[in-house]
């Protein structure tokens, strides 16, 4: 059973997302206040986050931000705004997807059922993978990455972009086929909102993020894995 924080100050939509959520095995907790979402963050195990943009308080983005220091814990993200940078500003403060208000239960269930898979991740015979002599190291059966001999941690929407990548390396994926395959359902957003992602990714596993190695731009194209697997 996963546990599921939905974040809203409205009780109307917080009992109506719980509803649809507990239809779905999952336990679920609420917060009507970032403040609040904070403090039980910080006191319970939670699995995601259903997170309202708009709080009476804080930000949402600020939400975000306080949970990202110290957890990877994978946020959804509601909202009201219909400017791409106001999504943009979303996605870069951690969150892994976002539902755009006003929306329907069943499709936040199908993202947040969609989430919760990836990050739980799947076994496979050949479960760890190295690139660019031991410089990357995928384990999918721990869902673990090694960055030259450092653990780094990955929210699932990172992880699903790296593991996607590493796949075939070398290989160049449009942003439509990456977000696409990341999410694991048909995604009628931006596919912009990918840059955001790998933006962010990149500044846990790249040297220096300005200058990227293990995950470079194909101008006008997309995405590659720059390393070459290790035999």
């Amino acid at each position: 059973m996963s546990v599921v924080l939905v974040v809203d100050d409205e009780v109307r939509i917080r009992e109506l997302v719980r509803r649809y959520l507990e239809h779905e095995g999952h336990q679920v907790l609420t917060a009507g206040t970032g403040a609040e979402a904070i403090d039980v963050v910080r006191r319970s195990a939670v699995d995601l986050i259903v997170l309202d943009l708009r709080l009476p308080d804080i930000s949402g983005e600020e939400v975000a931000d306080d949970v990202r220091r110290t957890s990877d814990v994978p946020i959804l993200m509601l909202t009201a705004k219909i400017d791409e940078r106001d999504r943009i500003r979303g996605l870069e403060a951690g969150a892994d997807d976002y539902v755009t208000k006003p929306f329907s239960p069943r499709e936040l269930t199908l993202r947040v059922n969609a989430i919760l898979r990836r990050g739980k991740g799947a076994l496979v015979a050949d479960a760890s993978r190295s690139f660019g002599g031991g410089a990357l190291i995928i384990d999918e059966t721990t869902r673990r990455v090694t960055v030259r001999g450092t653990s780094v941690d990955l929210t699932p929407t990172e992880w699903g972009v790296l593991l996607a990548l590493a796949t075939q390396p070398g290989r160049v994926c449009s942003r439509y086929e990456l977000i696409n395959r990341v999410r694991g359902y048909e995604f009628d957003g931006y596919e912009r909102t990918v840059d955001s992602h790998v933006k962010n990714l990149r500044h846990k596993i790249e040297a220096d993020p300005s200058q990227p190695v293990i995950v470079q731009t194909v101008t006008g194209v997309g995405y590659r894995l720059g390393l070459p697997r290790d035999c």
